[in-house]
């Protein structure tokens, strides 16, 4: 709530500065504090189009506008040098009542005008030229960055063949609404990690609540979305939302969806889940005796063998690929049987366990597990020995709840409770490669503030283990993501 308060009183302030410089100008003050109407007034005051501010209601580029019209209107009233620029934005609150109450700063008149450039020459040296370049530059990224689109590159295989390795994706941060910004203060076009010398690239002294701006669409079941990576809470990083590593997956349950896993199959409500015609379950691949499995065959295909559970000595092995490349495997010479592997209901074994990893034997794991629904924006729950473990964590480490188990009952922030009514919308997140997946199936949901846009487009695909020109992926150069 103090950060609201600040907030509004920062507004006013900046917006009482804009009264008197209006008045300045022999406009009406009132008018700085209708909004819309008041930009209305910026244009006439710089000699810009009025229709300008149509482009006010265009997300994104209603950024760009304002503050086009903003810096115009300090250069009407002569200041133009950096510092007055940059004072202006960061702490409009001080220098613009500081200005307004100042008798020598005065209106000069439009300045977008041929009239006001040669009565008012304002010449910048060499070194002022490239440093408001560069200033403008990296904040025009940044903004794009943050409010638009990102660029991302796939690191692992998690979503294969959907997504490969190497792929550079553009992220659309429109479809679903721009998250603002809520670690501000970060090194340019760093991530979390500060390059070369290591160490954090963001401070935490401003912290802003989240907020997302409106979207184009909500999220939609099936979409490749990219989102922070949630476990990134915990220790050894204990990362900010929105510093917290960015992962990629498919968005297969959306909020009061109940997912079921039954021998590998999806379901979504009772139905049998979507799945891409490129999800790339796991084969255990049985060969004729001594020539084993066609390896050179593997590489030439790029598909993937993984590095656990395979025995060469005795012809078997696993490969990550899709029942269209399983069925061309099935084919090759020496090849006895193909198989799926899929974890049986009962499978316990390490590798196998599925969140939440229930301790009372239960078993969950990869390929079997639910029904349990997924939290919803205002949805109760009540609180049991089942319900716990799914939930505690959201409850408490997204949500920044206190759950105490005490002899008499449960305590929610100090009070005893038997429900839960959640404050955020939740999804499960799962990759395409079934099977050498770090995703929902290992630390559960995924919270609405860790969304940070959608998967649109890949826009260059290199391929280490290609040569010269065969690096590059030509046929996924702009190809669409679905």
């Amino acid at each position: 709530m103090i950060y609201y308060i600040l907030f509004a009183l920062f507004l006013i302030v900046s917006w009482y500065g804009l009264f008197l410089l209006f008045r300045k100008a022999g406009k009406q003050g009132w008018e700085a504090f209708i909004p819309f109407y008041r930009e209305v007034i910026f244009a006439d005051l710089v000699a810009r189009p009025r229709w300008w501010v149509l482009w006010l209601l265009v997300p994104i580029v209603n950024v760009f506008v304002f503050f086009g019209l903003y810096f115009d209107l300090l250069k009407s009233f002569g200041k133009r040098r950096f510092w007055e620029t940059a004072a202006a934005v960061l702490v409009p609150f001080i220098v613009l009542p500081m200005w307004g109450r100042d008798a020598t700063v005065k209106y000069l008149g439009p300045s977008n005008t041929e009239e006001f450039k040669k009565k008012y020459p304002y010449k910048k040296s060499a070194v002022r030229e490239w440093t408001d370049a560069i200033i403008f530059a990296t904040v025009a990224a940044s903004l794009i960055r943050s409010f638009l689109i990102e660029p991302y590159v796939i690191p692992t295989g998690s979503m294969e063949r959907t997504l490969l390795i190497g792929d550079f994706l553009f992220v659309s941060k429109l479809n679903y609404g721009a998250r603002v910004p809520m670690t501000p203060l970060a090194f340019p076009f760093a991530h979390h990690t500060m390059p070369i010398t290591g160490g954090k690239a963001y401070s935490e002294w401003i912290k802003i609540p989240y907020k997302r701006l409106p979207g184009f669409q909500e999220i939609k079941r099936n979409d490749v979305v990219v989102f922070n990576y949630p476990m990134d809470a915990d220790a050894p990083f204990e990362r900010p939302v929105d510093k917290r590593e960015n992962y990629v997956k498919r968005c297969v349950g959306m909020p009061g969806d109940v997912i079921t896993m039954k021998s590998a199959q999806l379901f979504v409500n009772g139905e049998e889940a979507f799945e891409s015609h490129n999800l790339q379950p796991s084969y255990i691949v049985i060969t004729e005796q001594p020539y084993g499995l066609d390896l050179n065959r593997l590489v030439e295909k790029r598909y993937e063998l993984s590095t656990y559970l395979n025995d060469p000595s005795r012809g078997v092995y696993v490969l990550h690929i899709t029942r269209e490349e399983a069925e061309e495997v099935r084919k090759w010479n020496n090849v006895k049987e193909v198989i799926e592997q899929v974890y049986g209901p009962d499978d316990n074994s390490e590798m196998a366990q599925a969140f939440p990893f229930y301790k009372d034997g239960t078993v969950w794991n990869y390929d079997n597990f639910g029904p349990f629904t997924i939290p919803k924006k205002g949805w109760t729950v009540k609180l049991d020995s089942k319900t716990l473990p799914l939930y505690i964590r959201a409850i408490t480490v997204y949500e920044g709840n206190t759950l105490e188990e005490r002899a008499d009952g449960l305590y929610l922030n100090g009070k005893l409770a038997d429900s839960y009514t959640f404050n955020m919308d939740y999804y499960w997140m799962m990759g395409d490669n079934r099977h050498n997946s770090l995703d929902s199936r290992g630390w559960g949901f995924v919270p609405e503030d860790h969304i940070v846009g959608k998967a649109v487009l890949t826009f260059m695909s290199y391929d280490e283990d290609g040569t010269f020109l065969s690096k590059i992926r030509w046929n996924r150069i702009f190809r669409g993501i679905n």
